[in-house]
């Protein structure tokens, strides 16, 4: 393997390195927007009902 071929190797391993990292951060980010949507959501439920806010 010349030395260019394995820093080819190398690179493509970087790219897929930080597409699985932004993949992981996308997906963290969604779970998160997801849980404030569920608490503003319960949130706005217990206000309509009266209840005390936690």
């Amino acid at each position: 393997m010349g030395q260019n071929e394995a820093q080819d190797d190398r690179r493509a391993k970087e790219r897929a390195d930080i597409a699985a990292r932004i993949a992981r951060f996308k997906s963290t980010q969604e779970r998160f927007a997801q849980e404030r949507e569920d608490y503003a959501s319960q949130a706005w439920r217990k206000a309509h009902r009266g209840e005390a806010a936690e």
